[in-house]
């Protein structure tokens, strides 16, 4: 599901905008490509120090939305730059194998955010 150009994206730094919504205003949290680390079954794992308005709205709404993308890699037509929306469902990992592995490369956090992709698309 995850294209090439997606791959292409991580590898160039860029903000990953995360949102969450419940039953009120829908909430945001950044972080950068280069926290995303991609699974063979292609869940997005990424770092959690804080994000616990993101938690409290996943554990009433497990949807959720990540924007990402970078001006350093072609998008249509050539275009300068590109990106993607991402569409899935969240839960916070505090244990297990992949959060062991995600602390050996990120010292700094507390939980390990999961995304299990339903669609990736383009945008640019």
């Amino acid at each position: 599901m995850l294209s090439q150009k997606f791959y292409d994206v991580l590898q160039k730094e860029g903000v990953v905008s995360i949102v969450s919504w419940a039953t009120g205003e829908p909430h945001v949290v950044n972080t950068w490509n280069s926290f995303l680390v991609i699974t063979s079954d292609e869940r997005i794992l990424i770092p959690a120090y804080a994000m616990r308005k993101t938690e409290k709205n996943l554990n009433q709404n497990n949807k959720i939305k990540l924007a990402l993308g970078s001006k350093e890699v072609l998008g249509y037509k050539d275009y300068p730059g590109t990106g993607f929306v991402v569409e899935g469902t969240a839960k916070f990992l505090e244990s297990g194998s992949e959060f062991d592995m995600m602390k050996e490369k990120f010292s700094f956090l507390t939980r390990v955010l999961e995304v299990t992709v339903s669609s990736a698309k383009q945008m640019l």
